[in-house]
C-alpha cells in the first residue's frame, strides 16, 4: 500500500478507508488486552494513535515496538473514541522497519534539556521542539524565496570561497589545500601561496553581498540566500561560526526605499510564520514562550518607527540621567548593544524601530557618506527580545569617496578591484541589506539560543556532527 503522511490522515478526510501510515514510536502503553502505539511522521507536530488489539498480534512483535522504533503500519482510519485525537488507526498489520534499544535510545518519555539535546543534535529532530522548529526553518526559508520571486528579484549564487573579507573584520575560515605539517615557505619566511589550489589567500565568505552588488548593477534586483561563516571565538547565545544569510541588492534604491523594502520584508515573514505554522507556533508558545503569538501580531499591526542614529543616542542618554542603568555605556560614536536596541523598542517606542544615519567610524567602508561626512546611510531594524534582526545601507556609488573610505579602514584595493569596477563602469545608486536567517528564527519560534534554530549548530570547539 502507499503510504500516506500522518499530516493528511489528521484532516479525517479517509475515515472508513485502509491505509497505510509510517513513522517512529514516540510512545506505547496499554493493557494486557490492547496496545495504543502514538506514530509521529515529522510531517506534523501531533502524533496518530495506533490502536492494536493484542491477541491479533505476536507478543514478541508488539515487544519489539519501543520509543523510537519505526513502524509501517496497515489498518481502518477511524474516529477516536478517546480525547486528544479526532482519528485513529485499527492496526491490521504491523511491521517493525527498525528496531530501537530500549536501554540504550536517549530520548525515552521524559523531559530532556535543551543543553542535554544539543549534546544529541543528530537525534533531537525527533523530539517535539525540533520537528517544530525545523519544520519552522523549512517554511521561513519558503516564504523568503516567495517573497523575492514575486517581487521580481533574481536567485543570485554567491560563492562560499572568496579571497575578500566583506566586513574588513578578519574573522575568516582559511581555506588551503596545503599540508598544514609542511607549509611551503618564501626566501622572506612567510607562505607560499602559489604552492596552494587557488595560488593566493582564500577563506570562507562572511557574506555575499560584494559579488551580490555586481549582480544587482546587470539584473536591477537580486538576492543571496546561502551559509556564511565568521571565525569569532564568541560563546554567546547570539552567535554562531557557521549560519545563513539573506542579503537583496537593488539598483536605483535609495535609502528611504531600501527601509520600505526591509519593513515589508519582514512582515511578510511573520504573516507567513503565522499563517502556515499554526500548529508548531502553539506548541513552542506553550512550552517556551507564552508571549509568542502577541509579539509577532505586534509585528505586523504597527509601522516601524524610524528615526537617525543622532535621536536615539539622545533618547538613551536621556533615559541614563533619568536613572536607566545598562550594563555598557552609551555615547554619540559609541556602537548599541543589544540592550541599548530592546530600550528604545520594548520600552521607548513600544514598536519595532529603524535606525539611520550611524557614525562612519563603526559601520563598514561601502556604506554611502551623507553630506555631513561624519554619518553614513546605513540602517539597523531592530526587533523585541533580539535587537538588531536587519542591517543594511544605501551603497556608497563614487568611486572617490569609496577608494577613500576602503583606504581608510584597510581593505586592500588588491582584494576588490572588481568591485570597485562596478563604480568605475556604469555606477549607480544602489542599497540593500542583510538578515541573519537564524536570528529571524529566533524571533518567529521564540527559542532564546540560536544553537537551537539550527540543525546542527557550528560554534568555537563544537563541530561534532
Amino acid at each position: 500500500m502507499k503510504r500516506i503522511r500522518i499530516k493528511e490522515l489528521l484532516r479525517g478526510e479517509l475515515v472508513g478507508e485502509r491505509v497505510c501510515v509510517k513513522g517512529w514510536v514516540r510512545t506505547k502503553r496499554g493493557n494486557k488486552a490492547v496496545s495504543f502505539i502514538a506514530l509521529n511522521d515529522g510531517s506534523t507536530i501531533h502524533n496518530i494513535q495506533v490502536v492494536a488489539d493484542n491477541d491479533k498480534f505476536e507478543a514478541e512483535l508488539l515487544g519489539k515496538v519501543t520509543t523510537g522504533a519505526s513502524l509501517s503500519v496497515e489498518g481502518q482510519l477511524v474516529a477516536s473514541q478517546g480525547k486528544g485525537q479526532s482519528v485513529e488507526v485499527l492496526a491490521e498489520r504491523i511491521e517493525v522497519l527498525g528496531l530501537a534499544d530500549p536501554e540504550s535510545y536517549p530520548l525515552q518519555k521524559k523531559g530532556h534539556s535543551l543543553e542535554f539535546l544539543r549534546e544529541i543534535a543528530h537525534l533531537r529532530p525527533r523530539t517535539n521542539t525540533f520537528g517544530a522548529v525545523l519544520r519552522m526553518r523549512h517554511e521561513m526559508s519558503m516564504a523568503i524565496h516567495t517573497y523575492f520571486h514575486e517581487h521580481g528579484f533574481y536567485y543570485y549564487h554567491a560563492p562560499i570561497i572568496t579571497g575578500s573579507d566583506c566586513e574588513g573584520a578578519g574573522q575568516m575560515f582559511q581555506v588551503t589545500t596545503m599540508d598544514l605539517n609542511n607549509i611551503p615557505k618564501c626566501e622572506d619566511g612567510s607562505v607560499d601561496y602559489s604552492c596552494d589550489f587557488f595560488s593566493r589567500p582564500t577563506s570562507l565568505t562572511v557574506s555575499g553581498q560584494l559579488e551580490g552588488e555586481t549582480a544587482a548593477m546587470a539584473m536591477g534586483a537580486i538576492y543571496t540566500f546561502g551559509p556564511t561563516f565568521r571565525a569569532e571565538n564568541s560563546n554567546t547565545p547570539r552567535h554562531l561560526a557557521e549560519f545563513w544569510m539573506i542579503e537583496p541588492e537593488v539598483a536605483f534604491m535609495e535609502i528611504e526605499e531600501n527601509m520600505d523594502l526591509a519593513e515589508d520584508f519582514i512582515k511578510h515573514c511573520v504573516r507567513w510564520a503565522l499563517e502556515r505554522c499554526a500548529d508548531d507556533i502553539a506548541f513552542l508558545s506553550e512550552h517556551y514562550d507564552k508571549e509568542l503569538v502577541g509579539r509577532l501580531q505586534f509585528i505586523l499591526e504597527k509601522p516601524f518607527k524610524r528615526l537617525t542614529y543622532t535621536e536615539g543616542i539622545e533618547i538613551l542618554e536621556a533615559a541614563v540621567k533619568a536613572g536607566r542603568k545598562f550594563e555598557f555605556p552609551i555615547y554619540w560614536g559609541a556602537d548599541m548593544s543589544s540592550e541599548h536596541e530592546r530600550y528604545l523598542v520594548e520600552e521607548y517606542f513600544k514598536t519595532p524601530v529603524i535606525v539611520t544615519d550611524y557614525p562612519k567610524e563603526i559601520k563598514s567602508f561601502y556604506m554611502k557618506l551623507n553630506e555631513d561626512g561624519k554619518t553614513v546611510r546605513g540602517m539597523d531594524v531592530l526587533f523585541p527580545k533580539i535587537g538588531e534582526i536587519i542591517g543594511g545601507s544605501e551603497r556608497e556609488a563614487d568611486l572617490d569617496k569609496l577608494s577613500q573610505r576602503a583606504e581608510e579602514m584597510g581593505v586592500p584595493d588588491k582584494d576588490i578591484w572588481w568591485y570597485m569596477d562596478t563604480r568605475r563602469y556604469g555606477t549607480a545608486p544602489h542599497s540593500g541589506f542583510g538578515l541573519g536567517f537564524e536570528r529571524l528564527l529566533l524571533f518567529v519560534t521564540g527559542m532564546t539560543n540560536i544553537r537551537d534554530v539550527i540543525p546542527l549548530p557550528r560554534t568555537p570547539r563544537n563541530a561534532e556532527f
